[in-house]
């Protein structure tokens, strides 16, 4: 009895002692678990605080899904609300505008005093005038007519109306715009037989500036649900942006080309034209017989004005940009993104319901590009999302979209919000969202077309694909011509074959998000030497206007990334054996060079840059281009001394 009584007692004492020792490590444990969790999801969302992003947390961000080793590129599946990401979206509720609805109510080339105004306010008697374009920068108002009742046919496209309860009663100024009745163009429609093209469908593109694949599903998630899963639309996973910026997103899409490879339309540029000329695709579906209708709001920064020269000729039959001037004025008196009661992405989507109405039985080509939500803050995007949904049901409703191809689309991601600076931020930049969807009947009139689209919605597709899309909706070349080499743009009609790769398709490795960079130190002595060549070569654009601009220093490398050649494509020179099997490698063929991204800080100004720079390690040299410079926050007005002489150098100039 006494021999278990000291065995218990020393028993008890040990496991004491275990107990303690067991708190002790789970302590520490839990601790150690929960610094690593902050360090892992600090580094991975915070580029402005010089946290260094490590390889592991890129690559649980950058997991490839379907992915295939026998196709060269594999875009990234990028969580769309991965929380290193939603902390830059907030709920901005509802967007709701004046209580007393408009005076106006138009619909289909007509316009009416709006019975709820007339129960409110009493009889009510207006004076309204038709609004032309003068110019690219400039409209004028015709003659002024009065109206007390009925339904009136507007004169133009844009009217301006005034109106007055009584002598001394209350008033009603705004802007209206619908799609008016032109002769000419129905003239012109009506005599179109469509008998030669090879897809006679009405094409409606309607965009939303920087918004990303993913952006696109936070933040349009009713419009996405419903044209995904009721109207069985296709998104391209794999398309990616060529350039940087609208323009060289637009102008592949519109004219298959380049802006360098186009004449020169910048301002201040020698021998620089207006854009009339570009061999824009609205050209060839309004040969083909079709209404053109093409509109972007905010045109104080629009895409082909704001650097270039803009239209001297109305480019379309029916044109967005003399409303966008004529109630510019008016919003001032108005909410935020209001007029009136009116929400304004609401009335650019009216304007494209009204000319799907105008032109009911004959073809149309419509492009609305909506911007003044995403282009500053992703979050507002939200306040579009039930009212784009409504313009989805409209058209499916009214059987407009049986004979359709509806495109959802935008031009590239976030460039200048905070979530740019994160390093998934990075890719979806490079990857916005863009889709397509076709009549029901569709895959049984064209099943190899279709067939061929389903599968390329997986492949890399760019910008110069979608141009060649719409041009084999026109004419179909049913043998395409055989190139040893891929072309640049390729229809999505036809297979894109699986070993294209950003080369093949003409997009540089500063915007290829198909590519694996890998973190490098910001004090890595070729890091450093290459921040400073990208300083020097923004300093050498600047040299000209240097009385204006300050000479800019390096203040700070906020994150460096680098990506060597591949060196299995370096060291292959063939095939082995006649079945192509066994790989013939040369061990002297390795290529010595390095792409560089870095993002990095100026002074004065701040500026915050990135940069691709490619590295010949043998010559100890860096080689950059402009095009592959972004500027990623905000200059405001601090370059609006070169706004005049040299607006596309305003990213790189900080006045004096």
């Amino acid at each position: 009895m006494g021999l278990y009584a000291i065995c218990y007692r020393r028993g008890w004492k040990h496991l004491r002692y275990i107990l303690l020792l067991f708190v002790f490590v789970l302590c520490v444990y839990v601790y150690l678990w929960s610094t690593v969790k902050h360090e892992r999801w600090g580094k991975s969302q915070n580029l402005e605080s010089g946290n260094v992003l490590n390889s592991e947390v890129i690559n649980s961000l950058l997991k490839n899904y379907s992915f295939s080793r026998d196709q060269v590129c594999n875009h990234p599946y990028l969580d769309p609300f991965h929380p290193s990401l939603m902390k830059y979206f907030r709920d901005v509720g509802r967007l709701n505008c004046a209580d007393d609805e408009n005076w106006i109510k138009v619909n289909n080339g007509s316009f009416w005093i709006n019975k709820n105004a007339q129960l409110r306010h009493g009889k009510i008697t207006c004076q309204y005038a038709p609004i032309y374009r003068k110019d690219e920068n400039n409209v004028y108002v015709g003659e002024k007519k009065t109206m007390e009742s009925g339904v009136i046919s507007v004169p133009s496209d844009v009217i301006t109306v005034s109106c007055q309860t009584g002598l001394f009663g209350s008033k009603y100024s705004n802007v209206h715009t619908t799609v008016a009745y032109k002769k000419e163009v129905h003239d012109r429609v009506n005599k179109a037989s469509y008998d030669d093209l090879y897809m006679p469908l009405n094409v409606l593109m309607f965009g939303f500036d920087s918004v990303s694949r993913n952006t696109w599903l936070r933040t349009l998630p009713k419009t996405h649900k419903y044209f995904t899963e009721e109207l069985k639309g296709v998104v391209l996973k794999g398309y990616n942006i060529v350039g940087d910026g609208t323009p060289q997103a637009l102008l592949p899409i519109l004219t298959g080309q380049t802006e360098i490879e186009l004449p020169e339309a910048r301002r201040g540029k020698p021998g620089a034209k207006v854009v009339d000329g570009h061999p824009w695709i609205w050209k060839d579906f309004k040969k083909a017989g079709y209404m053109t209708q093409w509109g972007e709001d905010m045109c104080w920064i629009g895409t082909f004005n704001l650097r270039m020269l803009g239209f001297d000729k109305q480019p379309v039959d029916h044109f967005w940009r003399p409303y966008c001037q004529a109630s510019g004025e008016l919003h001032k008196k108005s909410k935020p993104f209001c007029l009136g009661s009116e929400r304004r992405h609401k009335v650019m989507m009216d304007w494209v319901k009204d000319g799907f109405q105008m032109y009911k039985n004959r073809l149309k080509f419509i492009f609305a590009f909506h911007s003044e939500y995403s282009h500053e803050d992703s979050s507002t995007l939200n306040w579009a999302d039930d009212d784009l949904l409504g313009m989805l049901k409209y058209l499916e409703g009214n059987n407009y979209l049986n004979n359709t191809v509806l495109i959802l689309m935008s031009d590239h991601g976030a460039r200048f919000h905070a979530v740019r600076e994160s390093i998934q931020g990075k890719y979806e930049e490079r990857m916005p969202y863009f889709s397509f969807r076709f009549p029901k009947w569709f895959p049984k009139k064209y099943p190899s077309e279709f067939k061929a689209f389903k599968t390329n919605a997986n492949r890399l597709t760019t910008p110069f694909d979608i141009y060649e899309t719409f041009r084999d909706m026109i004419k179909f070349e049913k043998t395409a011509k055989k190139n040893k080499t891929l072309p640049r743009g390729m229809s999505l009609f036809r297979p894109i074959p699986k070993h294209r790769s950003c080369g093949d398709a003409d997009i540089s490795p500063h915007w290829c998000a198909c590519l694996g960079w890998n973190v490098t130190s910001s004090s890595d002595p070729v890091t450093k030497k290459a921040a400073v060549a990208i300083v020097d070569f923004m300093n050498n654009l600047t040299e000209k206007f240097r009385s204006k601009c300050h000479s800019l220093s390096l203040k700070e490398i906020k994150s460096a990334m680098v990506l060597q050649s591949n060196p299995y494509i370096a060291r292959f020179l063939g095939s082995a054996d006649v079945d192509g099997r066994i790989p013939k490698e040369s061990n002297n063929a390795i290529d010595k060079s390095a792409l560089y991204q870095l993002t990095l800080q100026t002074s004065p100004g701040d500026g915050v840059f990135e940069t691709t720079v490619k590295y010949f390690a043998k010559k100890d040299k860096f080689v950059m281009s402009e095009r592959e410079i972004s500027r990623i926050n905000k200059y405001g007005n601090a370059a609006n001394c070169v706004y005049t002489d040299a607006p596309h150098l305003r990213q790189y100039c900080y006045c004096k």
